[in-house]
């Protein structure tokens, strides 16, 4: 395979660190349904090729994009024998209703199922998880527009990631010092604090048995970290989860433990 830049022989390829590739780019003159069409016949026949090495994965893509379902994630989690909430995924405005008194109104987030960011008229929005109140109840009607996640607040001290290398395993504690932070940890990094700790040992079974199930190699698994139980529930998972600034906070060797996974690789 050769690019502008350089050539690799397929046969010399021990592992494979796969994480938010460029798209394709197509000789200028198609037309949209040429596009499409060259699109498709590159990611099947190069994306395929690449497939099929038998090598280690981190993450294969086929894998990666199973993952990516968050219904997936906390069925599998379940399974797994990790704590999850009663969740409801759904478009009705009146089954979000029942949902919400059933859980209690404040007790009721709802978070989105992808990344949380839209570009709207050139400006960047978030939409970061949110306890509803009194009057999201008066204006559910837009539950009915597509798939809505509502889930049950967990009375959190505090949140954990847990980043998963081959069989390597670092957990963090995230403290966050203000409200918006206390409800989602990306509203107010400011206030965040962080704490290289040891795994709790159920905890580490859980996230072992839910890679396997997964068939990944790398993930960063959020907990939050029930107040006066201290039970960890399983909020999701990102196969291709961020923790740069985790290791900057707390010197957790992830980046060697990724390179030595790969270094190491070959599944052959």
């Amino acid at each position: 395979m050769r690019t502008e830049h350089r050539s690799v022989d397929l046969a010399d390829i021990r592992s494979i660190w796969y994480r938010d590739p460029a798209a394709f780019r197509f000789p200028t003159g198609l037309t949209e349904v040429e596009r499409a069409y060259a699109h498709r016949e590159a990611r099947l026949g190069f994306g395929g090729v690449l497939a099929a090495l038998p090598v280690l994965w981190c993450n294969h893509p086929n894998r990666a994009a199973d993952a990516v379902f968050k219904p997936l994630q906390l069925a599998t989690a379940a399974a797994s024998g990790l704590s999850v909430q009663p969740t409801m995924v759904t478009n009705s405005p009146d089954a979000a209703a029942r949902f919400a008194a059933e859980q209690g109104v404040a007790n009721t987030i709802c978070k989105s199922f992808g990344p949380n960011t839209v570009t709207e008229g050139g400006t960047l929005k978030v939409a970061f998880t949110r306890r509803l109140d009194d009057t999201d109840l008066n204006r559910l009607g837009s539950v009915g527009s597509t798939a809505t996640q509502l889930q049950r607040w967990v009375d959190k001290a505090h949140e954990a990631r847990v980043v998963v290398v081959g069989e390597a395993m670092f957990t963090i504690l995230i403290k966050a010092g203000s409200l918006a932070g206390h409800v989602d940890w990306r509203a107010d990094f400011e206030s965040l604090s962080y704490l290289l700790v040891d795994t709790p040992p159920q905890v580490a079974d859980g996230v072992r048995t839910y890679m396997k199930a997964l068939g990944l190699a790398y993930a960063a698994l959020d907990f939050a970290i029930e107040k006066d139980t201290d039970r960890w529930v399983f909020l999701e998972s990102n196969s291709s989860g961020q923790y740069g600034w985790l290791e900057a906070k707390t010197a957790a060797p992830i980046t060697d433990a990724i390179a030595d996974l790969l270094t190491g690789g070959d599944r052959r």
